[in-house]
C-alpha cells in the first residue's frame, strides 16, 4: 500500500515532539497507557448501556510485553479500538484528540465521564524511543481491522489485517543502542516495571505483565544443596486505587506514613497528615505531609519543591512548584484533580486559574493545620519548628514581607521568662500593663543573652525577653515592626522606654566625660551617651540606625567584601566604680584615663561579640595598668 504523507503542520510538530517537549524519554510508556486507558474509559461507558458487549469492569485490562529478541515492546488494551478513519484523523493528523471529541459529544448530551489526554500527541512521544510503530486496531462494533504503521516523520501506512477481538496494540520496534542512549533499557522488566510505578500507578485498570521469577525447585526443596529454576508469572504492576481517592475514615495513620516514607522516600515520620477533597468551581483531592525532619539538601540549590500533580490518577510532574508557596517549601504531597488546562503534553502546564485556586485554597488549608498544632499538639509542632522554623522566618522576610501577617503566629520565640519556646500571642497575653514594648535581644545562644549587661535591667524588672539566636531572626522582627500594635524594641539597641532606679542618683551633667570619651575614641564611635539600660556592668555597645550587629555580623560572613559595620555608640554606666575613676583621673593623670577608654571601648566590643582591631594591643594595654 502507497506511504501516505503527514500534513506540513504535522510534521513539524512529530519533530518538536520527538526532539524538544518532552524532557524525559521515560514519558512515552505514560503517555500510551493512558490512551489505552481512555480507549476503556470510553467501551466502558458504553458498556454501562449495551447489554450486547457482555462485558464487565473486571474484564478490562492493560497487557505489556517485552520481547529482548525482537527487541519490540507492546502495550495492548481492549478498549473501543479504531476504525479507519479514526486511524487517519488521530494518527494521521497530529494533535487531534479522538479522547476530546469522544468527552464534547458526551458534554453535548449531557453525560458525565472522566476521559485523560488528548489520544494523538502522547502517542507520538514514543518516536523517542522507537525507529517504527505499528497499530493493530480493532474498533467495537466493526467486523474489520487495520493496521497503522509508521517509521516517523516521513509518514504511515493504513491498510486491513485480522486481529481477534476489539482493541488496539501498540507495537515499538526500539532504535539501536548509541554511545549516549541505552534504549534496551525499556524491554527490562525492572525498568518497565519501575516506570508503571512511577507514572501510571493509579491507572483504573489492571496493567499486566508476564514477569521472570526465581524459585527454589520443589524437588530439591528439603536437600542441602537446593536448586533454583526460573519461571514466568502474570503479574499486576500498578495499584490501581490511590490511597488519596479511599474514604479517610478507611485509612490508618500507618497506611499513610508508609506511603509518605515509600513515596518520597522520606526516613522520618511526618507531624501532621492533611487529607483534604474539594468540589465545587474547582474539584481537587489533595494529601500533604509535613515533615518532622529537614532532609539534607534542604538548603540547598539541589532540593526541589513542590506537590506531585495528577490528573485523574495520572502523573502529570513531579515537582509542580506552583502548587506551594516558597515559605511552605517544606510541604511533601499529590493534588490529584480533573480541573487542569494540558496544552501539547502533560509536562507543559498552563498556569491557569485553576491551578491558581488550588494553591491558594492549599495554602491557608496548610496555614490551619499548623496553627491548630500549636494549641492542640504542641510538642510536634515545636519538633516541626526546630526543623522549618527558619523557613517561616524567611517567608516573613522575603517579598517585602508581603506575608508576614499570614505567618506571624506561626512563629515561635525562646522566653527569658518561660524558659521555653513561646508565640508572640502568649508573650502579649502575658505583658505587663505598663509594658510599652515586645522586647527582643540577639546574641549566639541562650547563654550569651542572658550575660549581656544590656538585658539586665529588664530582667531585674520582670519583664519578658524574647530571645534571637537565628541570624534571620532580626531581620524577621524588624520586617513584623508590631504585633497587636506593640512595637518590638531591641534590648540592645533601642531605648527601652523604663527608667533606671540605680542610676538616678548619679543624675548630673556628665557631658564633660562623654566628651573626653568621645575624643579619645575618634571615629571608633559615633556617639558616647549615659546609659538607662546597665545596672551592674560598667559599659555596653549600642547600634545606631537601621543596621545592628548582629547584621553586620552576617552580611559580613555572607560577604565580607562588603564593609558594613553598624554606628558604634558607647554607653558609660555613670554609676559604675570604672566609670567614676576614669573621670577622676581625668584631673590627675589624663594618659591613664585616656587607657582607662580605650579599655572599655574594647570590653563592650567583646561583650558585642565583635572583633578588637588588635588584640595583642589591648592586652598590652590591660597590663599597663595593672
Amino acid at each position: 500500500m502507497a506511504k501516505k504523507q503527514f500534513k506540513s503542520e504535522s510534521k513539524r510538530l512529530l519533530d518538536l515532539m520527538i526532539n524538544s517537549i518532552y524532557t524525559h524519554k521515560e514519558i512515552f510508556l505514560r503517555e500510551i497507557i493512558s490512551n489505552a486507558s481512555d480507549a476503556i474509559d470510553k467501551l466502558c461507558f458504553i458498556a454501562l448501556t449495551d447489554d450486547k458487549l457482555g462485558m464487565t469492569r473486571s474484564d478490562f485490562k492493560i497487557q505489556i510485553k517485552a520481547d529482548k529478541d525482537n527487541r519490540t515492546l507492546t502495550v495492548s488494551d481492549n478498549g473501543i479500538g479504531m476504525d479507519k478513519d479514526d486511524l487517519e484523523n488521530n494518527l494521521g493528523t497530529i494533535a487531534s484528540s479522538g479522547s476530546y471529541q469522544f468527552k464534547q459529544q458526551l458534554e453535548e448530551k449531557q453525560d458525565d465521564i472522566d476521559i485523560i489526554g488528548q489520544f494523538g500527541v502522547g502517542f507520538y512521544s514514543a518516536f523517542m524511543v522507537a525507529k517504527e510503530i505499528t497499530v493493530i486496531t480493532k474498533k467495537y462494533g466493526s467486523d474489520t481491522a487495520y493496521k497503522w504503521k509508521s517509521g516517523g516523520a516521513d509518514g504511515y501506512e493504513i491498510e486491513e489485517c485480522e486481529k481477534d477481538g476489539i482493541g488496539t496494540d501498540i507495537i515499538l520496534v526500539l532504535k539501536d543502542n548509541t554511545d549516549d542512549e541505552n534504549y534496551d533499557e525499556f524491554l527490562e522488566q525492572y525498568r518497565i516495571s519501575g516506570l508503571i510505578k512511577k507514572y501510571s500507578d493509579y491507572i483504573r485498570y489492571p496493567i499486566l505483565m508476564e514477569m521472570k521469577k526465581n524459585r527454589v525447585k520443589e524437588e530439591t526443596k528439603d536437600s542441602e544443596n537446593p536448586e533454583y529454576e526460573d519461571y514466568f508469572e502474570i503479574e499486576t504492576l500498578n495499584s490501581m486505587v490511590p490511597i488519596w481517592q479511599r474514604p479517610k475514615k478507611d485509612v490508618t495513620q500507618e497506611e499513610y506514613d508508609r506511603f509518605y516514607n515509600e513515596k518520597f522516600m522520606a526516613y522520618d515520620k511526618p507531624v501532621k497528615t492533611i487529607v483534604t477533597s474539594v468540589e465545587g468551581v474547582v474539584t481537587y483531592k489533595a494529601l500533604l505531609f509535613i515533615p518532622s525532619a529537614t532532609p539534607y539538601d534542604y538548603y540547598t540549590k539541589e532540593y526541589k519543591k513542590g506537590l506531585q500533580l495528577y490528573s485523574s490518577g495520572v502523573l502529570i510532574t513531579e515537582n509542580c512548584e506552583e502548587l506551594v508557596p516558597e515559605h511552605f517549601r517544606f510541604v511533601k504531597g499529590i493534588v490529584d484533580t480533573a480541573d487542569l488546562s494540558l496544552n501539547i503534553s502533560r509536562e507543559m502546564l498552563q498556569h491557569d486559574r485553576h491551578l491558581l485556586t488550588i494553591a491558594q485554597n492549599l495554602e491557608k488549608k496548610i496555614r490551619r493545620e499548623l496553627t491548630a498544632m500549636i494549641s492542640s499538639d504542641r510538642e510536634n509542632y515545636e519538633k516541626f519548628f526546630k526543623a522549618f522554623g527558619r523557613q517561616l522566618k524567611y517567608g516573613v522576610v522575603s517579598d517585602y514581607g508581603v506575608h508576614k501577617d499570614d505567618l506571624q503566629d506561626l512563629l515561635l520565640f525562646y522566653s527569658s521568662t518561660e524558659k521555653k519556646l513561646v508565640t508572640l500571642a502568649e508573650y502579649v497575653d502575658r505583658m505587663k500593663e505598663d509594658q510599652k514594648f515586645i522586647y527582643f535581644a540577639t546574641g549566639e545562644n541562650a547563654a550569651a543573652i542572658d550575660a549581656l549587661p544590656q538585658t539586665e535591667l529588664l530582667q531585674s524588672k520582670g519583664f519578658e525577653i524574647l530571645y534571637c539566636t537565628e541570624d534571620v531572626d532580626e531581620f524577621t522582627l524588624q520586617s513584623l515592626m508590631m504585633y497587636k500594635e506593640k512595637r518590638f524594641c531591641s534590648a540592645t539597641n533601642d531605648d527601652l522606654g523604663i527608667e533606671n532606679d540605680e542610676t538616678k542618683e548619679d543624675e548630673k551633667d556628665s557631658s564633660a566625660l562623654l566628651t573626653f570619651v568621645k575624643e579619645t575614641l575618634g571615629d571608633k564611635v559615633a556617639e558616647v551617651t549615659a546609659s538607662k539600660k546597665l545596672v551592674s556592668h560598667p559599659v555596653c555597645l549600642t547600634a545606631k540606625g537601621g543596621i545592628s550587629f548582629e547584621m553586620e555580623k552576617y552580611f559580613n560572613s555572607v560577604q565580607p567584601e562588603s564593609g558594613m559595620m553598624a554606628q558604634r555608640v558607647l554607653e558609660l554606666n555613670m554609676s559604675h566604680s570604672a566609670v567614676k575613676t576614669m573621670e577622676s583621673l581625668i584631673q590627675t593623670d589624663i594618659d591613664k584615663a585616656r587607657k582607662y577608654a580605650e579599655v572599655l571601648y574594647c570590653q563592650a566590643l567583646l561583650i558585642a561579640g565583635l572583633p578588637l582591631e588588635n588584640p595583642s594591643e589591648y592586652t598590652d594595654l590591660v597590663c599597663s595598668l595593672i
